[in-house]
């Protein structure tokens, strides 16, 4: 399973060819607080490990160095024949979920790897635990993620 990868300073790097990995869903625009919705649309594409996802649809537990990866990318709405909905249009960078027992107490961790004006990171630390974990920790239907969201993941979850 193609795991984590850390700078020397212990910074994350992004994963590589997350694409070639399972999609497990999308979602639009979704928030998580009572902000006002963001003033462009953007879509969610989450992917995951293909070994992390068979262990999770056996046991119902992500494994150690699990990565979900959470791409996003801009909702078009004008372009071509077009007329009505929203389609995926530039890419805008990713967030990541990690599941690391050896390096986080709380095993998960969650990175942003998108900059100051939407400039990709090369690397990323960790997010203050009550920045992203305390509510995946609170919220997340298993093990402190989402799949609540998810119909790939419910679908897999054993009874």
């Amino acid at each position: 399973m193609p795991g984590p990868v850390y700078t020397a300073d212990g910074a994350l790097l992004p994963p590589q060819s997350y694409r070639e990995w399972m999609f497990v869903g999308s979602n639009l625009d979704m928030g998580y607080s009572e902000a006002k919705a963001p003033k462009r649309s953007a879509f969610h594409n989450i992917y995951i490990q293909r070994e992390a996802y068979r262990e999770y649809a056996a046991t119902g537990r992500f494994p150690d160095r699990t990565i979900l990866v959470m791409e996003q990318v801009s909702a078009g709405t004008n372009a071509s024949i077009n007329k009505r909905g929203k389609f995926e249009d530039e890419f805008l960078g990713i967030e990541v979920a990690l599941k690391d027992e050896s390096r986080f107490p709380e095993k998960w961790a969650y990175f942003n790897f998108i900059g100051e004006g939407g400039k990709a990171l090369p690397a990323a630390r960790a997010q203050p635990k009550e920045r992203c974990w305390a509510c995946h920790n609170e919220h997340g239907a298993a093990d402190n993620v989402f799949v609540q969201f998810y119909p790939v993941l419910r679908a897999a979850r054993p009874r």
